[in-house]
């Protein structure tokens, strides 16, 4: 009798990459009302070269030809573009369901209903803190009102579950419950993502990332709750702390079955590694998306087996697959070093031996000069002298 062959995993298949992404990030504009002290796109001004809204619309009909199923749309605050109600309604007609991240300042009641009425949109309101104080530390004044209204209008409105996304700092990671309760409380699903030194975030990610301890906090309360709570995979570095894996894919899936088409219709491997280095092409040259994601040399090289590296070594290999290639990049390791916040300690030790001074910085800024300068006006939280793990975006 012939062996069959054994079916590979989901995730070894996901390896290999795919003919179309699952998801793509699409950032619509830098422009942003705001400055997030951790943006991971550095936004602020609108860049000059920015898609215009017929390079918008050729972008979807691609993305509708190849099955794309959604976007999660950023940017900056993809809603201050004057075509975004008319690009958004273009993506619908299309079938390609846009998931958009905003921080609310266009979300009025007369929008809320619009968008109760709206098949193929979902979205999500960022909030940082459970509070006023805590949220607009790294947020800026005015934006947890600002949000919290933007919640109360898609409540009021019938949206269906609307999203409260949530990058877990050292400051918030105490209010899980909180950000939970709200979520409840405007019937909306609670997102939590991870922080990462990118964009504006390589600024502060020492005084914000989640400490040793809180690391474990955070893996606990979603072994708990994680079956009401969204992550986009930004965890899975913390497998390696139990027998119990969280929910997701346990995968870095950038070039494989993620991207990043930015404001000027630049495609990066991941929406975390905004750098030259990790630039596939342009929607604008020959051949389009298609073309870059399925050809591109920089897809096709991440697409090839991994080696590992030191990590392969490591019994908990297998659980955390090395980690996150952004954070380790823009902390100064090597992809195929542990990630920056390795739960077994092997990432602070790495991140000793590493020159601060000479860390690659993104390739694009759009933060206005005005920026203010870090002041978080709270108590400072030590982090643990740690033998089990150290240390972790957008508008």
């Amino acid at each position: 009798m012939t062996a069959v062959e054994p079916v590979p995993s989901l995730v070894e298949q996901f390896k290999g990459g795919l003919d179309a992404p699952i998801c793509l990030t699409w950032e619509w504009t830098y422009a942003c009302n705001l400055t997030c002290e951790h943006c991971l796109s550095s936004s602020g001004r609108r860049d000059p070269r920015e898609l215009s809204t017929a390079e918008m619309k050729a972008v979807i009909d691609e993305l509708q030809r190849m099955q794309v199923f959604y976007v999660n749309v950023g940017g900056g605050e993809p809603t201050v573009r004057p075509d975004f109600w008319e690009l958004l309604d273009h993506a619908v007609e299309h079938q390609v369901g846009v998931k958009f991240s905003t921080n609310g300042l266009r979300i009025d009641a007369e929008r809320a209903r619009r968008l109760a009425a709206t098949d193929y949109v979902d979205v999500q309101v960022s909030l940082d803190g459970a509070t006023r104080e805590v949220n607009d530390a790294v947020r800026g004044p005015g934006s947890f009102d600002m949000a919290v209204r933007a919640l109360r209008h898609l409540a009021d409105a019938g949206v269906r579950q609307p999203k409260i996304s949530v990058v877990m700092t050292r400051q918030n990671v105490g209010q899980l419950d909180d950000f939970l309760a709200m979520a409840d409380e405007f019937g909306a699903q609670l997102r939590i993502t991870r922080l990462r030194p990118s964009g504006r975030g390589a600024d502060v990610w020492d005084e914000l990332h989640p400490t040793d301890e809180q690391q474990h906090q955070i893996y606990a309360w979603l072994v708990e709750h994680g079956d009401r709570v969204l992550t986009g995979d930004s965890f899975f570095h913390l497998n390696a702390l139990g027998s119990s894996p969280l929910p997701g894919l346990n995968l870095c899936g950038a070039g494989r079955v993620v991207c990043l088409i930015d404001p000027v219709g630049d495609v990066y491997a991941c929406p975390f590694a905004i750098h030259d280095a990790f630039k596939a092409g342009n929607v604008r040259e020959e051949g389009g998306f298609a073309r870059v994601w399925r050809s591109s040399e920089l897809f096709t090289e991440l697409r090839q087996p991994q080696s590992g590296g030191a990590c392969r070594s490591c019994s908990a290999y297998d659980a955390c697959q090395g980690g996150c290639m952004a954070a380790k990049f823009f902390t100064g390791l090597p992809l195929d070093g542990p990630d920056p916040e390795c739960v077994k300690g092997h990432g602070a030790a790495a991140l000793s031996h590493v020159d601060r001074s000479g860390l690659p910085k993104p390739s694009q800024d759009h933060s206005r000069s005005s920026r203010r300068a870090v002041d978080l006006g709270l108590p400072a939280v030590p982090a643990k002298p740690c033998d089990s793990s150290p240390l972790a975006a957008g508008a």
